[in-house]
């Protein structure tokens, strides 16, 4: 288990594993203002009042809510959108409204899912050539349907 430092400036309750073994906490809105609307391909910045400091090493990732994709076309333009370790300012989630029908994010709505996961920094090491596998360069269903 990581504990990482985090700066509750809305007035919902902290993310929360929905399960016990759910990999992703659900982000709220944090519309004080009230309610934003989405019309059919519009984009917006939503607040959810969370600042995080993540220890070296590892990143956040904020997801799409399949719920909300699913019954209202809802996704994420930058799915998924990286918090570095770095990053003191407050998370917002770059909505998309991919459907038809205008849809209205309500304060305190779950909008996205934040997975938090270790990575690696790289050192290059340039080379001629690379090994060589089964599947070489074919990319883009070169492997079935």
């Amino acid at each position: 288990m990581l504990t990482v430092p985090v700066i509750n400036s809305s007035r919902h309750p902290l993310p929360e594993y929905q399960t016990a073994h759910a990999a992703g906490l659900d982000l709220r809105a944090d519309l004080a203002a009230g309610p934003v609307t989405l019309g059919p391909l519009e984009r917006t910045l939503v607040p959810t009042g969370l600042s995080i400091a993540l220890p070296v090493g590892y990143e956040a990732q904020v997801r799409p809510r399949s719920g909300l994709a699913l019954k209202h076309g809802i996704g994420i333009v930058n799915s998924p959108g990286t918090i570095d370790a770095d990053y003191r300012g407050e998370i917002r989630v770059l909505l998309v409204n991919l459907s038809n029908e205008p849809f209205t994010v309500q304060d305190g709505e779950r909008i996205a899912q934040l997975v938090v996961a270790r990575h690696e920094t790289i050192v290059w090491q340039p080379a001629e050539a690379l090994t060589e596998t089964a599947r070489g360069a074919g990319g883009y269903g070169s492997t079935g349907k």
